[in-house]
């Protein structure tokens, strides 16, 4: 009995285990630091990050290997003035799998210039949702940071499967913009930081204004990408609905963030789905996305028109 007991025990720990949310790559590139900077201290900090982002649970329910979501964090460093404090990019990537292919339609790919951090070779990666700006706000900003693009990589990736489903993720991503570290080398996480950062993205992603947002995500994929297995034409049908949603929501809210922040990640995707499509529907979608994502407008022409 004793015996059975501890393989079930075994098996359960085991299903923890592999119940972690996330497949992500974390890479970070220490280039532009200065070459008195002992660099095993990066390879170091790229460990810890995998381990604290691929081994932590960041949410109630447990994922099958097959069903982690596919994500990667590249941070790129420099130097500051002040001694192990950095500078750094953060470029986000995530993507989701297609019903009933192989194909991983890319969700979020977004750099984040705001991010200045406090990193001594070895130290312990702590983050708690209850205590997000930890002892010292340099320290605790990089674990902020990484933590609230964990919950809006979820919260997109939610949103994609069932109407509203990552309101509990960007949630909690606004409670980390809430209780953010303070300090006059930390940016990104207050309004008046800019027009395109953390705070703007969590108000967009929770303003009840902006509901059309989360409908289209959520017809974009499983009523659009999720449907082109058996019918391509209906798929893309779909998926030009979404982007009607995407054109109402822009034209009665010009310059939320939530609509560029799509959009970084879709161009390749959008001229493979319309490429095919009829002569009225190409002019349709090329019509919107010109509208809708003006830094890709001329690739849109040259490849749809």
């Amino acid at each position: 009995m004793k015996k059975i007991i501890i393989v079930i025990m075994a098996f359960l720990f085991s299903a923890t285990g592999n119940a972690q949310e996330l497949r992500a790559r974390v890479s970070v590139i220490s280039n532009r630091v200065g070459s008195t900077v002992n660099k095993n201290v990066f390879q170091t900090l790229q460990t810890a990050l995998n381990d604290f982002i691929n081994n932590r649970k960041w949410s109630n329910d447990n994922f099958k290997t097959n069903e982690k979501i596919d994500c990667g964090f590249l941070f790129n460093l420099e130097s500051t003035n002040e001694q192990d404090v950095y500078r750094a990019s953060l470029t986000i990537q995530s993507a989701r799998p297609v019903f009933n292919s192989s194909y991983l339609s890319p969700i979020i790919n977004y750099k984040d210039n705001d991010l200045t951090f406090k990193y001594i070779e070895f130290q312990q990666l702590d983050f708690s949702d209850t205590r997000v700006s930890g002892n010292d706000p340099l320290t605790a900003n990089l674990t902020a940071v990484v933590a609230y693009w964990i919950d809006i990589i979820l919260g997109m990736d939610y949103d994609s499967f069932s109407p509203s489903g990552g309101n509990l993720y960007f949630q909690k991503a606004q409670n980390i913009v809430n209780n953010a570290p303070d300090g006059s080398n930390i940016s990104g996480w207050k309004p008046f930081d800019g027009t395109r950062n953390r705070y703007w993205l969590a108000e967009n992603l929770l303003n009840s204004r902006y509901t059309l947002f989360h409908d289209a995500i959520y017809n974009y994929y499983r009523k659009g990408l999720d449907k082109m297995y058996e019918n391509e034409a209906t798929g893309r049908s779909g998926i030009l609905n979404a982007l009607n949603s995407l054109n109402t929501l822009n034209n009665d809210n010009a310059n939320t963030m939530e609509v560029p922040f799509f959009f970084q990640a879709k161009s390749d995707e959008l001229i493979k789905i319309f490429s095919k499509a009829s002569p009225s529907e190409k002019a349709k979608a090329l019509d919107m996305l010109q509208k809708l994502d003006v830094p890709s407008a001329n690739k849109y022409q040259d490849q749809l028109k």
